[in-house]
C-alpha cells in the first residue's frame, strides 16, 4: 500500500506566480497528503485545514479510531469538527474484531483510489505510521510539539476526558477477565481501568485512590505512546530519508483562546496550506504562495472538475 515517492522540500514563489502556474497545469493524480505527529499534537485539526481549502477527503489511520465506540477515550473527531470534509474509516469496525495493519492497507487502498478517481486529494491522518509504507507521491506534514509541553498537555487532556465521561464510557465495555490484546480493548485507558470497576465493595476513599492510580497510569502510557510515535517519525525521516515538512506548534500550546488560534493559523495552518498548494500544482522554485493564490488554485481546480463532469 501507500508506496510514497519523495517530493522536493518546500520551495518559495514570487507573488502572482501561482495562478499562472496552476492555469498551465491540470490536476496531477496519484498525489496523497500524509499528516503525521504524536498523539495530542493536533493531527486532526491539521488535516481539516487543507481539507477545507482544497477538494479533499480524509482517510483515518488511527488504529483505535477505526473501531465503533469509545469516542472519548480514542479522541475521535466529532461531526461538528468535520466541516464539509468527508472522513473515511472512523468507527467502522466491530469493537471485538482484530483489525490488523493488513486490513487497514487493503481498505485504505480502495478508499484512496476512489478519492483519486474523483479528482480529489486523499489526506491520510493518524498516529499509526506503521500503516504507511511506500506507492503514491506523498506530501508529508508533521505537526510537532516539544516533549515537555506535549506531556503537560496530554496530562491535562486525560483529566478533561475523565470529566467528559471517559470512565463511564469504558465501564460499559467492561467484563471480568476481558482480553485486552484484541480489538478496541487495546486502547490506552481500557486495560488501565480494569482494576477500578470491580471495587464496589471498597469505601469511597479507597475507590478514589484506585481510580487516581489508573488515571496516572493512563497519562504515563499516553506519554510513552507519544515518545514511540515521535521516534517512528524520526526513523522515517532519518533512515528512510523521507522528506517530511515539520510544523512546530509548541507556541500554540503555550497560548490560550484567541492567541492560540492566531498562533495555529500563523505557524501551522497557513504554512501547511502553502505546502499542499505547491505539492498539488508543482509551482516554480522562486515564488511565494499567498492565500489569494491558494484560493485561485482551488477555484481553478473546481472549474476543472465541473468541466469534466466529475
Amino acid at each position: 500500500m501507500l508506496m510514497c515517492k519523495q517530493t522536493q522540500p518546500l520551495l518559495s514563489m514570487p507573488p502572482g506566480g501561482l495562478t499562472m502556474a496552476v492555469s498551465s497545469h491540470r490536476w496531477l493524480k496519484e498525489k496523497v497528503a500524509v499528516v503525521m505527529g504524536a498523539t495530542g499534537t493536533g493531527k486532526s485539526r491539521l488535516s481539516i485545514d487543507p481539507a477545507t481549502r482544497f477538494p479533499a477527503e480524509i482517510v483515518n489511520s488511527h488504529k483505535m479510531q477505526v473501531y465503533e465506540g469509545l469516542d472519548i477515550i480514542t479522541n475521535k473527531i466529532t461531526e461538528e469538527e468535520q466541516p464539509g470534509a468527508p472522513h473515511h474509516h472512523l468507527g467502522i469496525a466491530h469493537p471485538n474484531v482484530d483489525f490488523t495493519a493488513s486490513d487497514f492497507r487493503d481498505m485504505a487502498s480502495l478508499s484512496i483510489e476512489s478519492i483519486l478517481g474523483g479528482r480529489r486529494l486523499p489526506i491520510i491522518v493518524g498516529g499509526s505510521n506503521s500503516y504507511i509504507d511506500a506507492r503514491y507521491e506523498c506530501c508529508f506534514l508533521w505537526v510537532d510539539v516539544s516533549r515537555p509541553v506535549l506531556h503537560s498537555f496530554v496530562s491535562k487532556r486525560v483529566d478533561k476526558m475523565v470529566g467528559n465521561g471517559m470512565v463511564e464510557e469504558v465501564e460499559q465495555l467492561f467484563y471480568p477477565n476481558a482480553d485486552y490484546t484484541r480489538g478496541i480493548r487495546r486502547a490506552i485507558g481500557v486495560p488501565e481501568l480494569d482494576l477500578y470497576f470491580p471495587t464496589g465493595f471498597l469505601d469511597e476513599e479507597a475507590r478514589a485512590k484506585v481510580l487516581q492510580e489508573a488515571v496516572h497510569e493512563i497519562k504515563a502510557n499516553t506519554c510513552k505512546l507519544a515518545c514511540r510515535q515521535l521516534e517512528g517519525i524520526h526513523r522515517l525521516k532519518n533512515l528512510r530519508k523521507w522528506k517530511i515538512h515539520r510544523l512546530d506548534a509548541t507556541e500554540v500550546f503555550l497560548k490560550h483562546d484567541r492567541e492560540a488560534d492566531e498562533a495555529w493559523e500563523k505557524l501551522v495552518a497557513r504554512p501547511s496550506t502553502m505546502m499542499v498548494a505547491q505539492f498539488l500544482y508543482s509551482v516554480g522554485a522562486t515564488r511565494v504562495a499567498t492565500e489569494e493564490m491558494v484560493r485561485n488554485a482551488a477555484l481553478l481546480l473546481l472549474c476543472d472538475l465541473v468541466g469534466d463532469d466529475v
